[in-house]
Parts: C-alpha cells; structure tokens; sequence
C-alpha cells in the first residue's frame, strides 16, 4: 500500500515523500521503498506438505445474467474436480432475455441458451442437490466469491418456488473454500486487483477459458489447491476450522471496507455485507 508518511527506501536509502512510494510488511516490519526499487510481491515456495488441498475437492462456479446476485439469473454452471472431470449446465431463460452486456463477458447468446438449454428448475434441482451431496458427504466445495455464486442459487430457488438451499443442508453451505477470502486473509496489505484471473497469474495457474463456467471452475479449483501447497499452516487445518476462520476474514474485511468508505466517502450510502459464504436469509 502507499506509504501515508515519508520515509528512505529500504533498497537504495533514497528519500521518499508522502504517498510516491509504498509499504509493505516484512518479518514482522513495516519497510518503505521508492516507487523503483518496490518489490512485486511473490506468493511463498510450494510445499510438498499433506493437508485439505490434497485431498478430493470440487470446483463450483455459474455464469449469470448480471452482477448483482440479488438480480441476476443463471444461464450455465459447471462442478469440476482436480482429474478435469465436469459437470455442465446450459439453463434455458425463457421468456426472460440475457442482457446483450452480460453475452460480451460470458458468450451465451439467447437463441444458444433457448436452443441448447434445459428448463431452469431442472437446472436448479440438478444442480442444488449436486452441491449439497458434495457438501453434505464434507467434501470441499471450492468457490471463487462464494456470496455471490451462492447468493445467485438462492435467489433463483425463491424466484422460482423451489426449497431453499438452507433447506437442502439444514443450515448454511460448509465447508465451503473461498481462494477470495483465503487470499485476503492470509496476505490483507498485498496491493492490487485481486479478480480471479489476476491471482491465477500471482499465484501461476494457467486460467483457460477465462468467463466460462467450465474455465473459472477449474482455474479455482486449481488455485485453492495452489494456496494450500504454499501455505502449510492453512493446509493443515482442517475444513471445518478453515471454513469457521473464512467467515471470520470475510466479516473483517467487510468491516475494514466499510470504515474507509465512511471516512473517505461521507454519506455514500453503501453497506458492505460481511455474511459468507452466504447470506443467513
């Protein structure tokens, strides 16, 4: 992050004002360097280390009408798991139309979808019960942006009069493994975007088929794997425990989110919801 004070750069001893160079924390120090000699940060070697990203996982992830899971309806989903082998859904919309913004970003056009798709609540029902036997079995389910995948499906269950997914599980999705989340919480001072595909390139996983639900699913799945075999500490927990630990790092970086839109935006209006890996509602 940009240093708030002037400091001397760590490399070079040069003198660097207020907001030209950056932090960054190192052992346990906070050291400032110029905007020439600031490192790139660089995740931690692999490890050779057993834990949850050894063991079988699944790859979840939809593609949608909008970016507003209050709003948006499926249009294709996939479950992978780490031998490539997939599960793919083509849901038909109907009468409702994909909007022409959301078909540049995903590529499913209306006719595709009418023609080639099946009906949303055979979608809905395949696709809930496919995820809850996962979760319910206590296989990790792997989900980049859990709330929102997650907040997409519930949001279609009400839409369409079908059994909660709350329902499904008697309670909320778990264990659910969110790199999102992980990644912030384990590495919170890091600088830049932090969208799937700029941590597949921090982290080397090759994202191939980049907005399709088949591509994001495998490219998740493959970087979860990734963050366990560079982290031991997290890997080694287990999934109920990393699961508990992510509610706690969504919930405080909702929170740190939320006191700087309030003292750098008075009056925005905007409420940061904390709730992973889905809203209680």
């Amino acid at each position: 992050m940009r240093n708030r004070y002037p400091g001397t750069c760590t490399t070079c001893g040069a003198d660097v004002a207020v907001r030209t160079g950056a932090v960054l924390k190192e052992d346990g120090r906070w050291r400032t360097y110029c905007s020439e000699h600031e490192p790139r940060p660089a995740p931690p070697p692999r490890g050779d280390h057993p834990g949850w990203h050894t063991r079988p996982l699944f790859g979840y992830d939809c593609e949608t009408s909008s970016n507003d899971p209050s709003e948006a309806f499926l249009v294709s989903a996939a479950l992978v798991d780490a031998s490539g082998t997939a599960r793919t859904w083509l849901v038909d919309p109907g009468e409702r139309e994909i909007p022409a913004e959301a078909i540049s970003v995903h590529g499913i056009s209306n006719e595709y979808a009418r023609s080639e798709g099946i009906p949303v609540e055979e979608a809905l029902q395949e696709i809930t019960e496919t995820l809850t036997g996962h979760l319910l079995a206590g296989d990790g389910l792997v989900i980049f942006n859990a709330p929102f995948d997650l907040g997409v499906l519930s949001a279609e269950l009400r839409r369409h009069g079908m059994k909660p997914l709350t329902e499904w599980l008697s309670g909320l999705p778990s264990p659910v493994i969110d790199p999102l989340v992980i990644d912030r919480g384990i590495d919170p001072y890091r600088r830049g975007p932090r969208n799937l595909a700029a941590m597949c390139d921090f982290y080397g996983v090759e994202l191939t088929g980049a907005h399709t639900a088949h591509g994001d699913a495998t490219a998740c799945l493959a970087l979860a794997r990734e963050i366990g075999a560079r982290h031991p500490g997290i890997a080694g927990l287990a999934l109920s425990e990393l699961h508990d630990r992510q509610v706690e790092w969504a919930l405080a970086y909702a929170r740190n989110r939320q006191e700087w839109l309030d003292r750098q935006k008075p009056g925005h209006g905007t409420v940061v919801d904390g709730s992973w890996p889905c809203s209680p509602g």
